[in-house]
């Protein structure tokens, strides 16, 4: 099902200061959008709600927080508590940590209803991830822009990420640079990522 890299020959799409692989798409098309069908049924998706300068604010995208225990994760004024892991869960865990070497213990997911909704420019840089932190992303349904730029630099650089395929970041990447998935209205059908990590502040 999946196709087997050799990291040490893989492209890391930074310049510097961080380590980016995109291995592309590593599951068939049927089998991706059987996964986005799956996901969008059977994920418990709930709406971020967090206040900003005196303000309540509630994201037009959704989000889920799964692990091996039910660790808390804190980011942008949320806090989640982890659920357990469901069966389609668990297998792409097994295949992202087969396929970049390293293990993970939870899943932060996110569920882009349409091009109307994006991501601002942030870098996972949470204490309880660590530092140079392993992060490995799918992606299922529309096929969105992913961009990346560098804190003090500035420099750029965007891909374009397929259904079925797997990012991974890692290194110093989270410290030295920002990440966004940009809004456009092009896009009319859903994006569902999957982010794997280690919590290690438990």
């Amino acid at each position: 099902m999946t196709t087997l890299f050799d990291n040490d020959t893989v492209e890391n799409l930074l310049p510097y200061d961080g380590e980016v692989v995109y291995y592309g798409r590593i599951i068939p098309l049927p089998e991706a959008n059987n996964y986005l069908h799956t996901l969008l049924k059977e994920i418990q998706w709930k709406n971020d709600e967090t206040v900003i300068f005196g303000r309540h604010i509630i994201t037009k995208r959704k989000a889920a927080w799964y692990g091996d225990s039910s660790y808390s994760y804190t980011y942008s004024g949320t806090t989640k508590q982890a659920l357990p892991w469901t069966k389609e869960l668990l297998a792409l865990k097994t295949i992202a940590e087969n396929l970049t070497g390293t293990k993970y213990n939870s899943c932060l997911l996110n569920l882009y209803h349409n091009g109307n909704e994006g991501m601002a420019w942030h870098s996972d840089d949470e204490s309880s991830l660590g530092v140079n932190t392993s992060i490995a992303s799918f992606s299922f349904g529309a096929e969105r822009k992913f961009s990346f730029k560098h804190k003090r630099t500035g420099e750029s650089h965007s891909i374009l990420l397929e259904n079925g395929s797997l990012l991974l970041m890692k290194g110093a990447t989270q410290t030295n640079w920002l990440h966004s998935l940009p809004k456009s209205k092009k896009i009319v059908s859903p994006r569902v990522n999957l982010t794997f990590r280690t919590i290690v502040d438990q």
